[in-house]
């Protein structure tokens, strides 16, 4: 039988006069929670289901977001040979990782039931994006769940255009845009920032994160008065109380455990301190021994459902945050505002079209660029995007960047965050006019911390090694954050490790130019931060980007003047439209024939009265061939114009002569001088001036003579 719920709709109303509207009790009646948030014609569902049972196996938080943007929403059908939707996109896997980031610090730390968040696009209106939607509605569905939740909390999309701040944008404004952010927190703390800038100041930032901060307050006090009008909503019971029995009984009362971990701290202690304190390049092999020392020593003892590995890992989470907060002193030795040291190579594989390696301590990656013609476009056919990339970049983290071996099962969601990023971070510093698609991939070969931001720094030096001039070059550098909840000190570290990354409570990447800020991306692990620790870490992660971008100078002062020689050269040229038919010839004969006999690659498309042609080839002396073929084929004589003619007949009355491939004449012998007329021959070369065509026999009209009398 499906549960009566009250239906409960808040309606909120933006400056520019805009509604949205947040809904439930009308759909999805069985799931614990499901709410509808709607703006102009954009309308997204999202549902929340818990797991009735706990689940032992646990060792982190079993949160699953699932968001999915169905085809119909924007009334298209899905492409291809399979007319359904299949696995998301990397559009949808994204805005799947930016509600996760929001929400998953937000539930009580000891609940460990499996929870499913599932969001739909049911509607999709051009003027309104469904990413900065996907919080809200997010958090509505999980706040008026059983679970106990930290919340509401929502998101905003902010972007802008001119000076001029736009909620919530469509997707022709934001191709205008200067700056896109999206900003989510709750009715005090910032939790999440996101986004792309086109090198913005830290203050035109954060005044961007206030602004949007004010929309998320709103959006809250919506959700707050939703919940309200309904009791039901208001009891929060403790799901399933075996689970709060088996957390008090096994992390924090239990006296078997207590006194494994005060034993633990006893006999290893002082070994794990020094190894993080001192310890580096080895630190994670000798953690391991000990560890194994550690499960050795109880092996003997009754130690049922008690897991070393959950109170090993709250020993060294203490002992790190003990060596930050109480001796100001970072994992291998530096203070807490140095960088790690930085190194950098460029054409280091000589047989691509550009490289680079960046590292930085533990971190290294190695970013290779390739150029292609626009056949090699990033097509992007989705339900509410289409579109083409001719600049894009992937990103791979191989098991052994880490030491580890796991099987290789596609692309994670992860590397698609992480590429993405980088992605933004160099878009808009590339030539806005190329003829080149660019493709960009960074392989991580070694991984402690940051390599998002290694990857961006390589990709530049490797943009700069290809040719490719940039703007300025962009560096990337991920700041932490460790919170003395004692004393409310806010501790801010430059360049993370992936230990501080571990136990820290927040990971905010910065990358930009020496002008300004070009991308961001925070996570954090609490509750939320306040504007002061935001600029803070924000001006200081800036201080990080210049110090960088000096290094990577070092390497490669400005972009090469020319490609390489392995890079592909393009020409790009206009013939008249009616002559496309002509260069393509009868199904494709001719341009095959051009493509096969120069080696080259050729595109033409339609532009308003004109053909464009594209050509590409490695070897300039066939790219030049095939240049000529097509331009003897789409050449159109102007009256007068002076042609080289070359002979090709000779009869009575006339002489036939070629001034193009395509183009033949006849000249008639009262068009020639009369000493020349005597000596000509098949073969010879002389001059023409073109007259234009004969209107009654179409036949087109040729002087020679016309040469050698100035008043004629």
């Amino acid at each position: 039988m499906i549960p009566e719920l009250i239906k409960e709709k808040e309606n909120l109303f933006l400056e520019d006069g805009r509604a949205l509207s947040i809904e439930t009790g009308k759909f999805a009646r069985k799931a614990n929670g499901s709410a509808v948030v709607r703006m102009g014609n954009t309308s997204l569902l999202a549902t929340v289901v818990i797991y009735k049972e706990y689940k032992e196996d646990f060792k982190f938080r079993p949160l699953t977001i699932d968001y999915r943007e169905k085809y119909s929403a924007g009334g298209k059908i899905p492409g291809g040979y399979i007319k359904r939707e299949g696995r998301p996109s990397e559009e949808e896997i994204l805005i799947m990782r930016l509600v996760d980031r929001l929400l998953r610090p937000l539930f009580k730390d000891n609940y460990y039931q499996e929870i499913q968040i599932m969001i739909s696009l049911l509607s999709y209106d051009i003027n309104v994006l469904p990413d900065g939607l996907a919080g809200l509605v997010a958090s509505t569905a999980v706040s008026i769940s059983e679970i106990y939740f930290k919340g509401p909390v929502s998101t905003v999309r902010i972007i802008r255009i001119n000076d001029a701040f736009i909620i919530n944008p469509g997707i022709e404004e934001l191709k205008k845009s200067e700056l896109d952010l999206i900003v989510g927190g709750t009715n005090n703390y910032i939790l999440l920032v996101e986004g792309e800038m086109r090198e913005i100041s830290e203050i035109e930032m954060m005044e961007a994160i206030v602004k949007a901060h004010k929309y998320i307050k709103l959006q809250i006090e919506a959700q707050i008065s939703l919940i309200t009008k309904n009791k039901k909503f208001l009891n929060k019971r403790l799901y399933n109380i075996k689970l709060y029995n088996y957390y008090y009984k096994y992390l924090n009362f239990n006296l078997k455990v207590f006194y494994i971990k005060e034993k633990i701290n006893f006999l290893y202690y002082d070994n794990i301190y020094y190894i993080y304190k001192g310890c580096l390049f080895k630190r994670s092999k000798q953690i391991e021994k000990i560890l194994n020392e550690i499960k050795f020593h109880f092996s003997n003892e009754s130690i049922i459902n008690i897991d070393i590995n959950i109170i090993f890992d709250e020993i060294k989470k203490e002992i790190i945050k003990n060596i930050l907060l109480k001796e100001n002193i970072r994992l291998d030795g530096r203070s807490l505002d140095d960088l790690r040291t930085i190194c950098s190579k460029v054409d280091c594989l000589p047989g691509v079209h550009g490289s680079a390696i960046f590292t930085r301590g533990e971190t290294q990656a190695l970013s290779t660029v390739t150029l292609g013609s626009s056949l090699d476009v990033n097509k992007i056919d989705n339900a509410i995007i289409r579109a083409k990339q001719r600049f894009y970049l992937h990103y791979n983290f191989p098991p052994f960047s880490t030491g580890e071996i796991k099987f290789l099962k596609g692309v994670s969601r992860r590397e698609i965050g992480h590429g993405n990023l980088a992605q933004r971070a160099l878009k808009n510093i590339i030539p806005f006019v190329t003829p080149y698609t660019i493709r960009v991939v960074s392989d991580v070969l070694e991984s402690n911390g940051s390599s998002s931001m290694a990857t961006v720094c390589a990709s530049t030096l490797a943009l700069m090694d290809a040719g490719i001039t940039v703007k300025r070059p962009v560096s990337g550098i991920s700041m932490g954050l460790i919170m003395n909840y004692l004393t409310g000190e806010a501790i801010i570290l430059s360049d993370i490790l992936g230990d501080e990354d571990y136990i820290g409570d927040m990971d905010l990447k910065i990358t930009g130019t020496e002008y300004g800020i070009t991308a961001c991306q925070m996570d954090l692990k609490i509750y939320g931060i306040t504007y002061e620790v935001l600029s803070n870490t924000i001006f200081k992660a800036k201080k990080g980007l210049l110090f960088i971008i000096k290094k990577m100078l070092t390497t490669l002062s400005f972009p090469r003047k020319s490609l390489k020689f392995p890079a592909p050269k393009i020409y790009t040229f206009y013939i008249p439209k009616k002559m496309i038919g002509t260069v393509i010839g009868s199904g494709g004969k001719i341009i095959q024939e051009i493509q096969v006999s120069t080696e080259t690659n050729i595109k033409i498309k339609e532009k308003g009265s004109l053909g464009i042609i594209e050509i590409l080839g490695k070897n300039e002396t066939k790219l030049k061939s095939a240049i000529l073929k097509i331009k003897n084929i789409t050449f159109v004589p102007k009256v007068g114009k002076i042609y080289k003619a070359q002979v090709k007949n000779i009869k009575q009355f006339c002489v036939l002569v070629e001034i193009s491939k395509s183009v033949e004449g006849l000249l008639h012998i009262s068009e020639i001088l009369t000493k020349v007329k005597n000596f000509l021959r098949t073969g010879d070369i002389i001059y023409v001036k073109y007259l234009g065509k004969n209107k009654k026999l179409g036949k087109i009209k040729l002087s020679h003579k016309i040469l050698f009398y100035r008043n004629i």
